[in-house]
């Protein structure tokens, strides 16, 4: 039993301290000084973040499809065309979500996608305009 709630202790620690990767094979990654730029040019931003996240503060006029709850090719071609240029961005290198919302966009045959791995934290920190 002891063993059991160790391992579970363990993995649950390990989980707590995964980090995004850097890359998502076939989307761009962006820091943040190139996410500005995109948004300078008029680029989509989709904020995969949960609604909590969102609602306490986000990069402006970008869209919101959470991840968990909503992301699906659908969602996402109503609100971006497939061939338009589209950052997508969560909570930074320790959320996954943007990771994954990156793939899917990639595999579901979005070309234009920019995978901005530091995410809002990085963005509000850089003094950039929030919402």
């Amino acid at each position: 039993m002891l063993t059991i709630v160790f391992s579970i202790f363990l993995t649950t620690s390990v989980s707590a301290d995964e980090v995004s990767p850097t890359d998502v094979s076939g989307a761009t990654t962006v820091n943040t000084a190139e996410a500005k730029a995109l948004f300078d040019e008029g680029v989509y931003f989709v904020d995969v973040r949960k609604d909590s996240d969102w609602e306490a503060g986000r990069v402006p006029d970008a869209i919101h499809i959470e991840l968990k709850k909503v992301f699906s090719d659908e969602t996402l071609t109503a609100e971006v065309e497939k061939d338009a240029k589209v950052v997508i961005y969560c909570n930074g290198e320790k959320c996954l979500r943007s990771s994954q919302a990156a793939a899917k966009a990639v595999e579901w045959g979005f070309s234009n996608v920019y995978y901005y791995r530091d995410g809002f934290p990085a963005w509000k920190a850089a003094g950039n305009p929030v919402e």
